[in-house]
């Protein structure tokens, strides 16, 4: 599925895997910014297997993609999945809240608007998802209706 998957919400790309975190470490994933009360669909197919608050990043879906594959998505404000539950590519899993959440409001980030945190892991380790996304490098999702 490399260079098929559309972000899980129209935004702006803030921040890419690798980059300065602004808090003295690298990105260990990509940072989109988007609009309040946006839509946050899946990016793939896969197993819901944890679904709530986490710490204070906001409410956290980790996706099980399946070959080692697992998709953290973190920054959202209200989920709509439950631990246990199969969902295909661009089904609905959540919606984005009106602000950034506590945690992404430490770090340096050139926007007001809400963030979502997506994180590829293969085999337990962060990987780069830049291979994986069809969006243009202009930082525009293409389902950015």
């Amino acid at each position: 599925l490399q260079a098929k998957l559309d972000f899980p919400v129209a935004g702006d790309v803030l921040r890419q895997f690798g980059e300065a975190d602004g808090t003295g470490h690298d990105s260990q994933g990509l940072t989109l910014a988007a609009n309040p009360g946006a839509l946050v669909t899946a990016p793939s197919d896969g197993w819901i297997v944890f679904a709530g608050t986490f710490r204070s990043y906001g409410r956290m879906i980790i996706l099980n993609a399946g070959e080692g594959y697992l998709l953290v998505l973190a920054g959202m404000d209200k989920v709509s999945v439950r631990e246990g539950q199969f969902v295909v590519a661009g089904e609905p899993l959540a919606v984005m809240g009106e602000k950034r959440v506590a945690s992404v409001n430490a770090l340096t980030l050139e926007t007001d608007k809400p963030t979502l945190y997506i994180e590829f892991r293969k085999n337990g380790k962060p990987v780069d998802s830049r291979p994986w996304w069809s969006a243009k490098n202009s930082g525009k999702a293409r389902n950015d209706t």
